[in-house]
């Protein structure tokens, strides 16, 4: 290894970002009803609920180790503006996603998207919340094996 490659390298490492967890923030218009939604028909699990002057303003959801976010609209932005476009949180899973299917729609879910193989060797569901932010729940990457 030459001195400019070792010092490039060592820069790098130094500069490059080291990330723990990702946590997506969803701004929800109606936030007890995605709470409801993501814990009784998803299955996740509520973490804690945030409140602001007495007023439920979020709430940090788990599934596993994945956590999300959801917080309250203040609508200052309008009332009207759509949410969840151009924007998918794609999970992955060690849990069988046909059985997570038919848990989600024996719970009152609606799925997008049916399991299905996909090229890249994984298989995965999706799904719409509430507001429209889209979720895939997937086997994995493919890049596994």
């Amino acid at each position: 290894m030459t001195e400019q490659q070792s010092s490039t390298s060592v820069r790098d490492k130094a500069s490059t970002l080291n990330l723990s967890a990702v946590m997506p923030s969803i701004t929800a218009n109606d936030l007890g009803a995605s709470i409801e939604w993501y814990r009784d028909v998803m299955g996740f699990v509520v973490a804690r609920e945030i409140e602001h002057e007495g007023q439920r303003v979020g709430a940090m959801i788990s599934a596993g180790s994945a956590g999300f976010m959801l917080g309250q609209d203040d609508f200052a932005k309008g009332r009207d503006r759509q949410k969840g476009i151009g924007f998918r949180l794609y999970c992955v899973s060690e849990q069988d996603i046909d059985d997570l299917a038919a848990a989600i729609k024996a719970r009152g879910g609606t799925l997008d998207q049916e399991p299905t193989d996909q090229p890249w060797g994984a298989r995965d569901l999706a799904v719409s919340d509430p507001d429209g932010f889209k979720i895939s729940i997937s086997s994995g990457t493919g890049e596994e094996s």
